[in-house]
């Protein structure tokens, strides 16, 4: 019994003792160990995926509104690289400006008097010099003008829409992404106004109405819609204002109202006919029956004669 107990025993260490044996444990529980590493890592990354697809459906609409946000807060800049140097020849056209400011901002061509729309800037040394992005956007509008000079519209976000013209050596196409500060085109002439000479005609418009520029220069480009809201809610309020006495109670209402309670045709038209039916009646002296007054009183006094002729 013994000798065959030590029989398993003897045969392992048989094994060991060859040269192979360790190299094989050492292969094997490497194997092991690398087996059970990959289903973990396995496991892991499906857990990862899940979760990132959750992620993903969560947030997936997070990326154009972040790009929105971003070019709001971006600050309004003059189209130009050194806006120190340089100089306004016309400006925006201002309703509520005086009437020397409002001559001075309009525009001759033609026999016409024109309202300027946005400002015309240049150099103070009247040389060329690059038209750069206001703001950053799509371009949407590239047109060849001689009239105006060439035009680049860039849109951006709210219905805001930048408008560089009087422009030559155009360097963006339609379709093309600028970012703020980048070179578009080169300041030329145009001939709707020679007298500003080299220059670029810049507009801010939203919702296709044109604003005025420096109203919004070195300021966050959500102030444009700031501002356009408040004008609207300024508008409605004094529309209100004005509508609200005529619904309360208007002049048309007051002089309506005694005309249906008792109109002076509706007290005229009964008297009318009873005076008309009056004086019909005297007038004609007969009764209802069509007899006239006195007949009566004739015929009775012929009778009492016969009576007293008769007692005589």
């Amino acid at each position: 019994m013994r000798e065959e107990e030590k029989k398993p025993t003897s045969t392992i260490r048989r094994i060991l003792k060859q040269r192979w044996a360790l190299s094989a444990i050492y292969i094997a529980s490497a194997a092991i160990i690398l087996a059970a590493a990959f289903l973990l890592q396995n496991s892991f990354d499906d857990s990862a995926k899940d979760g990132k697809e959750e992620s993903a459906e969560t947030g997936k609409n997070y990326g154009q509104p972040s790009v929105e946000v971003n070019s709001n807060l971006e600050t309004i800049k003059m189209p130009v690289a050194d806006a120190d140097k340089s100089v306004i020849k016309k400006q925006f056209y201002d309703v509520n400006a005086d009437e020397k400011a409002q001559e001075e901002a309009l525009v001759f061509y033609n026999n016409r008097y024109e309202q300027n729309k946005g400002i015309d800037i240049a150099m103070e040394d009247g040389k060329s010099f690059d038209v750069k992005a206001s703001l950053s956007g799509n371009v949407t509008k590239v047109q060849d003008d001689a009239l105006l000079g060439n035009l680049v519209e860039v849109e951006h976000e709210d219905g805001v829409v930048t408008r560089y013209q009087s422009v030559k050596d155009i360097k963006v196409a339609v379709g093309d992404k600028v970012k703020q500060g980048q070179a578009i085109a080169t300041a030329g002439k145009s001939q709707i106004n020679e007298e500003a000479g080299v220059h670029v005609h810049f507009e801010i418009r939203k919702d296709n109405i044109a604003l005025n520029p420096l109203d919004f220069v070195n300021k966050q480009a959500s102030a444009i819609q700031s501002a356009t809201e408040a004008e609207g809610s300024e508008l409605n309020d004094s529309t209100d204002k004005e509508e609200t006495p005529a619904v309360e109670g208007s002049e048309t209402d007051k002089e309506e109202t005694p005309a249906v309670e008792g109109s002076e045709t509706g007290t005229d038209e009964t008297p009318a006919v009873d005076e008309t039916d009056e004086s019909t009646d005297l007038e004609s002296g007969t009764d209802e029956e069509g007899s006239v007054p006195g007949e009566d009183a004739t015929e009775e006094s012929d009778s009492l004669k016969d009576s007293l002729n008769q007692s005589n």
